[in-house]
Order: structure tokens, then sequence, then C-alpha cells
């Protein structure tokens, strides 16, 4: 028994080196398969990041491509605008009978038209690729024909262009420029921006300096069209002005095109333009837009092109948007974006 126990020592003493590794063989495969579960997470999560990295280079990829596009199509409308702008230079030589006919060539024939001893007033439809609208070109034989009225006649209060048109018997009308709400004594008013003038006289309660790109245009006393960005009273008022409002930005200027601000490039949006030809001819245009199925609007960069191919000399943004509208014979001939007409604080009128 004695020399059986000590058989047993002697090979347990032996076997002692195995031992240890053998209990940790023991639930190995156990232990590899639980470790390989998170490198397998691992994996997949690598290779899920390596499909987003794809996907943003992809994104990245048509992003430089639509920027590189936009570049292009900027480049090229400036391009056209300096050789568009150096043939009205060219036309302002003509005489006023072959300026005329040029003119009507590139407006077409006219949609309907008036004429008295004040004014002449031709209509035309403005159809372009993804826009449309109305535009009038007016002479004026008696400067008075030309009117800028408050909403109401009152200072802080609006009024359709269709509503003035009728209150003060016109033959035509479109939007002024734009507007801001005020609350003065408990009461919301909608106050003109910049500075508006009527029958020669700021209706401000003061002068406001041009503020960034805010410009006023408008006529004289001799029914010449005068605007620009003016800082003090003294300099707006030396150029005798008649009528007129203030909106942004300046688009074209001495039949140059003038740099649209970085805010408003490359947005259609409906527009309303004021300008003057180079006989002293005014257009009006209204481009209705936000209407997929009818007009999705305009840039101002294509607009500024439109004013140069049909000879325009200055031009100048008025109040957009919902406000764009454009009355001729008492009747709306626009699609006003917001279904209907919206209530503004300045209208420019011509009067029979």
């Amino acid at each position: 028994m004695r020399q059986a126990f000590y058989l047993l020592i002697i090979t347990l003493f032996l076997l002692a080196p195995f031992l240890g590794p053998a209990a940790c063989l023991i639930g190995f495969d156990k232990k590899v398969q639980a470790l390989a579960l998170p490198v397998q997470d691992i994996n997949n999560e690598v290779n899920s990041l390596g499909e987003d990295l794809f996907a943003l280079r992809d994104r990245a990829a048509a992003m430089s491509d639509t920027i590189i596009e936009q570049e292009k199509e900027y480049q090229e409308q400036q391009r056209i605008l300096q050789e568009l702008a150096a043939r009205s230079h060219e036309y302002k030589q003509d005489s006023d009978q072959i300026y005329e006919e040029r003119i009507l060539a590139m407006l077409g024939p006219p949609i309907d038209s008036y004429r008295s001893d004040r004014v002449e007033i031709k209509v035309f439809k403005l159809d372009e690729l993804g826009y449309r609208g109305y535009i009038a070109k007016v002479k004026l034989f008696d400067p008075r024909a030309l009117k800028v009225v408050l909403g109401k006649d009152t200072l802080g209060q609006t009024e359709t262009t269709s509503s003035a048109v009728a209150r003060t018997g016109a033959i035509l009308g479109i939007n002024g420029g734009g507007f801001y709400s005020s609350v003065q004594g408990g009461k919301t008013r909608i106050m003109p921006i910049g500075n508006t003038i009527i029958d020669g006289k700021l209706v401000n309660r003061d002068f406001s300096p041009s503020n960034g790109e805010v410009f006023f245009a408008g006529i004289d006393r001799n029914g010449k069209m005068i605007g620009g960005r003016f800082y003090d009273k003294a300099s707006l008022m030396s150029l005798n002005p008649w009528q007129g409002v203030s909106f942004l930005p300046i688009l074209i200027k001495n039949g140059q095109p003038l740099p649209v601000p970085k805010e408003w490039e490359t947005t259609k949006q409906p527009r309303t333009i004021i300008g003057e030809y180079a006989n002293g001819d005014f257009i009006m245009i209204v481009v209705d837009g936000r209407q997929s199925d009818w007009s999705s609007g305009v840039t101002l960069e294509r607009l500024q092109i439109k004013l140069a191919e049909l000879g325009v000399k200055e031009g100048y943004n008025l109040d957009g948007g919902g406000s764009s509208t454009f009355v001729f014979r008492g009747k709306v001939l626009n699609r006003p974006s917001d279904g209907k007409e919206r209530p503004v604080a300045t209208n420019i009128v011509i009067l029979p």
C-alpha cells in the first residue's frame, strides 16, 4: 500500500509540467469563438465606414462638378453681357426712328397698346425658357403721367396694384419699392425702405442714406430716369427727383451690367424691373415665378442678359416675389406667386 502511494506521487511529479498547459487548453475553442464575434463586428463596421467614405467621395466629386459648371456658366454670362453692352453702345448712335424699330424688333409684336397726348404704352408678352411675364414700353410725353402712389395715399398703409390703378384712373401699374413692418404707438405700419419721392418731395420723415446695395430710382422733373446709391440728401435732391422708390440691386448702369450681390446670385424668383432705353423710353418688366407649371422665375444674372439683349441702358430691380404684379387697362395680366395680389407699400402707375 505504501509502495502504491509512493508510485502515485512519483507519477504526478513527472506529469506536473504538462498539467498546467492542459488545463489552459480546456474551453479554448469557446474563447476563440467569443473573440471572433467582436472581430467580425469590427470588420462589418470597417466595411460600412468604407462604403460611407466612397459615397462621400462621390458626393464631393458631384458637388465639385456642379461648382465648376456654375463657374463656367457665370463666365459665359459675363462674356455675353460684355458683347451685348458693346452692341447697346452702337445702338445709341442710331437715329430715333431706327432705334425705335430696333427695340420693337427685339420685343416682337405688342399684344396691346395705349396712346394719348401724355403717354404711349405698348405691352408685350415675355416667354423665355423657364420663365414668363410681361413687358411695357412707355414713352412719356408728359412727366406727370408717371406717378408713385403710397398705399391708399397714406404712409404706412398698403394697397394692391390693381386697387391703386383703379383708384387713380391709371392705364398701367406695377408694384414699386421694397418695404418693412414697423410697430409705432402699438400699431403695425408698413413702411417703404430707403427713400420714396412723390411729386418732388420725400415722403419719409428723414433722408435715408443708401445702405449696402439699396438704391433710389425714378424720374426727374423732365421725365428722365435718374438712379443710383445716394449717401446724403443734397446729392439726391440736386437731381431734381420727381417720382421714385428704393430697392436693390442695380442691374444695369450706363449700359454696363453691375455685379450681382453674393446673397442674390443664382436664385430664381418672380421679378419686377424698371429701366430706360437710350432714347429715353421706359421699360417695365414683371416676371412670374414659384410656379413650376407656368413660370419658375428668373435669376438676376439671366435677367441682366435679357435686359442687355433688349438694349436697355439703365435697369433697376424692384420688389419681387409675391409682390410682382402687372396691371394694364384694369386687368392683372401676370400670375402673382401668392395666388392673389399682395398689398404693397408703393405702386408705380402710368396715368392716361
